[in-house]
């Protein structure tokens, strides 16, 4: 039903935002990696939506990407998760490492995300086999693990994505996360 908003962000309330549009102001709850990737308060923003209508409530849901959006979708069809659970997990991974993680089948990675519990994974897994990742190869990721956590510590340090993918093509490829973020910080702060 609505499908996008864009207008002035005018507040900012993890895990909720309040976006005005021509005088006309929606709550919207977006996943954490949406939050961080926001621009300040009175500011224009576009947001990708999903509206959840409930017997008690009506809830819009908001993200940054349709890849967000999409992984979104595919969470609440599973039993058992529903949107609150489906943006927890987005708040704690972003599309592409529950990909991954779908793609490997370890529920390890998804059991870190706080309210996942080991058969919520198991069962994440088995519905999302075949749905996400399944078209991923070993080599679809050209970032290590480490890279991805020092950019995921510069985005949660509220650095731009743009700002932070920057900073991490100048580290040296074998550079571990702890150093890596020093050194981030460093050039992001010339």
């Amino acid at each position: 039903m609505i499908g996008k908003l864009t207008g002035i962000l005018s507040e900012k309330n993890p895990p909720q935002v309040l976006v005005d549009c021509n005088g006309v102001g929606y709550e919207v709850d977006v996943p954490m990696s949406t939050f961080y990737n926001l621009p300040p308060t009175g500011e224009r923003v576009s947001l990708l939506t999903h509206f959840v209508v409930r017997e008690d409530a009506q809830i819009l849901y908001g993200f940054s990407t349709a890849s967000e959006r999409a992984t979104f979708r595919l969470l609440i069809k599973i039993s058992g998760v529903g949107p609150r659970t489906a943006l927890g997990i987005l708040s704690g991974m972003s599309a592409d490492e529950l990909a991954r993680a779908v793609s490997d089948q370890e529920a390890g990675r998804l059991t870190k995300v706080p309210g996942i519990g080991k058969k919520t994974a198991e069962r994440l897994l088995l519905e999302l086999k075949g749905k996400l990742g399944a078209d991923l190869g070993p080599n679809m990721f050209s970032t290590p693990d480490h890279q991805s956590d020092i950019l995921q510590a510069l985005l949660a340090l509220g650095y731009s994505d743009k700002e932070a993918s920057a900073a991490l093509k100048a580290l040296p490829a074998d550079v571990g996360v702890s150093d890596g973020i020093k050194l981030a910080l460093k050039a992001l702060a010339k």
